[in-house]
């Protein structure tokens, strides 16, 4: 049974679709005006492998996650740049993209952007306004929260200890300071669109409230982003959303924990604010992707330097056993046996994601499966006892988690470490063919062709080279 944390209950429940052999996500995404920093690679990893297992557990699964590409962040910047804001957005989500695909992220079901769905957010707010949720004020709309009774009940927050807490400036027109904007009148030089109230742009939390009750609404399955979120993004959304369409939002709340840095939060005033772009220079996006992953997503985790060097050391092991393992069974085509040894290890692997989506109790399991693995290739197993393994850890270490690369090049980082090992190889094989062992010769040959090395046999002996 599945089970899940849902912040709105503040425990694990059962998870039960809207839509039996379905499941409907939306998953708050990045305001694209710079290069994504690693907290936001956080939610983009985590949630990955939570729509990648829900598809592995049979469901069907549409995942949504937006761009926000018009914001104060994007006007600012591209003020900064002398550049267009819309054009500034765009360029930084293709850059998002190929961050996202380094570390194994899959493309969204669908990716809609804020400035796509102007019309979707006008009639909102409108409906808003004429339900009594929402007032104008010379051209600026401000959602009422004491009009929806419920408000606060996914932060656990008191109106009246909000309230406290906050103060009306001189000359401020809203009503409450606890009221929030829906639509933003136009300011000189920034981008807008025609409305009932005239030209201006939305305000953040309504642009999520749109987009997911287009594609996924009106109640949907899991609402996911970052601790962060939660107040005030989520809890504006639900009172909006839920005022709108007067039924439940969505139906399980899941946030991620925050990244510090050497125990201190990330930001660029301390020197400790770290880009996926510049992460990647060192190491792969695998090993970010296992650093991630390593930890459960709710619980807080810290970045450093020397926790991916470990993460890079441990992950190779992983990584060596599929390609031993690859190795080995290149030509199988045996009926699989053994099964009960290796399944034991899936059901060790499906009970932890089952509880909460607990990636680092799988990736404990990943490692005992590796070494039951590697004892069996020692003891010289025959094949058809490998292929359980084979797809057990495929099924989890690739397809799932994505920790593990399918087919992997050797990368020439230590050119002479690289050449030295080759000869080692082709050694061996020429020793092989020597004593008519055209078995194992062959198998190395092949065994190097999903690495992308082949082997070429001419007249001045073997020659090895790596396919671009």
């Amino acid at each position: 049974m599945l089970k899940l944390y849902n912040t709105m209950d503040r425990e694990k429940v059962e998870f039960k679709p809207v839509h039996e052999g379905k499941v409907s996500m939306y998953v708050c995404g990045p305001t694209t005006y710079n290069y994504i920093h690693i907290g936001n690679a956080r939610p983009m990893v985590a949630f990955d492998a939570i729509r990648k297992y829900l598809e592995y557990k049979g469901y069907e699964v549409t995942y949504i996650q937006n761009f926000t590409d018009i914001d104060d962040k994007i006007i600012n910047k591209a003020l900064e740049l002398a550049e267009e804001p819309m054009a500034l957005a765009s360029r930084y989500i293709e850059e998002y993209k190929k961050d996202a695909h380094s570390l194994g992220v899959r493309d969204a079901t669908m990716h809609p952007r804020v400035s796509q769905h102007m019309d979707d957010i006008i009639d909102m707010v409108k409906t808003l306004v004429d339900k009594g949720y929402a007032y104008d004020v010379d051209g600026n709309v401000y959602f009422e929260v004491r009009s929806f009774k419920d408000y606060g009940k996914l932060s656990r927050r008191d109106l009246d200890d909000l309230k406290s807490g906050a103060r009306v400036d001189i000359g401020e027109e809203k009503r409450d300071p606890l009221d929030f904007s829906l639509w933003k009148k136009v300011k000189p030089g920034e981008p807008s669109w025609d409305s009932p109230w005239g030209k201006g742009r939305p305000g953040w939390h309504i642009e999520c409230s749109a987009m997911s009750l287009k594609y996924v609404g009106p109640t949907f399955d899991i609402h996911g982003g970052g601790y962060d979120l939660i107040f005030p993004h989520h809890e504006n959304e639900i009172a909006q959303s839920e005022g709108y369409t007067g039924e439940t939002f969505a139906n399980y709340w899941m946030h991620n924990g925050f990244i510090t840095v050497n125990q201190e939060k990330m930001s660029k005033s301390l020197g400790n604010f770290f880009l996926v772009r510049e992460v990647l220079e060192k190491f792969s996006g695998q090993v970010v992707r296992f650093f991630l992953l390593g930890t459960h997503y709710r619980n807080p985790l810290d970045f450093s330097d020397q926790k991916l060097k470990e993460d890079q050391k441990a992950l190779a092991k992983l990584q060596n056993t599929w390609n031993r393992l690859k190795l080995v069974l290149q030509d199988s085509s045996g009926v699989p046996s053994n099964m009960a040894l290796w399944e034991s290890y899936r059901l060790k692997m499906e009970e932890a994601m089952d509880d909460d989506f607990n990636t680092a109790l799988c990736i404990g399991f990943l490692f005992d499966l590796t070494k039951e693995i590697n004892r069996a290739l020692d003891a010289g197993l025959p094949e058809e006892e490998l292929l359980g393994a084979q797809q057990v850890f495929f099924d989890f270490a690739i397809q799932i988690l994505g920790i593990v690369e399918e087919k992997q090049a050797i990368e020439t980082v230590d050119e002479g470490l690289t050449a030295s090992l080759m000869e080692l190889l082709i050694t061996l094989r020429k020793t092989a063919r020597e004593e008519k062992d055209f078995v194992l010769a062959d198998r190395i040959r092949d065994g190097l062709k999903p690495l992308g090395i082949t082997i070429e046999d001419t007249k001045d002996g073997p020659v090895w080279k790596v396919e671009s």
